[in-house]
């Protein structure tokens, strides 16, 4: 992208061939925090992967008295979901290499896509901390947290991150809403793997290639989403955001097509 500066407004920068301006706001004491008034998206659609909470691919491992709220906690192809006990499910159930966690993979795999291929309105950014954004797509290769960032707008508006690599938040980050905003239409898309620092207050859904690490008492509006590893909690509290629109019907497990063919021929050979 080039820049040229404004010689009207010293305070905006204009950036060619994009439908944006990137403003300062002055806070006290001459510091400054960004804020782009960015693109108007469409949400990223989600299919079967609404209902989730969580989804891994490989393993999904706790440790602690985690609870998921209002989702469901998957995993597919991998059989291995371990510290399950100390978990609390409210109005949610467990897809274990089932059918409908088979579906919410191939779901995913569709939603990073959607999400990798939105057209940035600002790239190449590494920390979020002390910045306001309004709606639109931001990118960058390591994307980290490590303080607070406010997500500004109304309640239909949709915020897109793109972290070519890893997604990083310190202990103790935020992320922060005003105006209406809120965790439902806001997407992590992380072309390796994420992880939540101690005690982070995290917001949106996370589409992550490989893994999601939650570390001990961090916090998620939204859902943790593994493409080919594991997601690993620790104490956590992970509440699928409802606002915007209701959730369908909680769906009881289901066999795949794999396994009901495997049972079928199973009783043949038995009979």
């Amino acid at each position: 992208m080039h820049l040229r500066n404004l010689k009207s407004s010293p305070r905006r920068v204009l950036v060619t061939g994009a439908a944006f301006t990137l403003g300062l706001l002055l806070a006290a004491g001459g510091a400054g925090a960004a804020h782009a008034a960015g693109s108007v998206q469409a949400v990223i659609g989600l299919g079967t992967l609404d209902s989730f909470g969580v989804l891994g691919h490989t393993t999904v491992t706790n440790t602690g008295a985690t609870t998921i709220t209002n989702g469901d906690l998957g995993l597919s192809p991998g059989t291995s979901v371990t510290g399950i006990a100390p978990v609390t499910i409210d109005n949610g159930v467990v897809h274990a290499t089932d059918a409908q966690s088979e579906l919410a993979q191939a779901d995913l795999t569709t939603a990073f896509n959607d999400a990798a291929s939105r057209v940035p309105d600002v790239s190449n950014l590494i920390d979020l901390a002390g910045q306001t954004l309004a709606p639109g797509v931001y990118a960058g290769g390591a994307l980290s947290l490590s303080g607070t960032v406010t997500l500004a707008g109304s309640a239909s508006s949709v915020f897109i991150f793109q972290a070519a690599s890893t997604l990083i938040t310190a202990s103790s980050s935020t992320v922060a809403f005003s105006g209406g905003a809120n965790a439902c239409n806001v997407f992590w898309q992380v072309g390796s793997s994420a992880t939540l620092g101690n005690g982070s207050v995290f917001a949106g859904t996370i589409l992550a290639q490989t893994s999601i690490t939650a570390e001990t008492g961090a916090t998620v509006a939204g859902r943790l989403l593994a493409s080919t590893g594991a997601v690993t909690l620790d104490s956590n509290v992970i509440t699928r955001p409802s606002d915007c629109a209701a959730r369908t019907a909680i769906v009881a497990s289901t066999p795949t097509a794999a396994q009901t063919a495997a049972a079928a021929a199973a009783a043949q050979a038995a009979a």
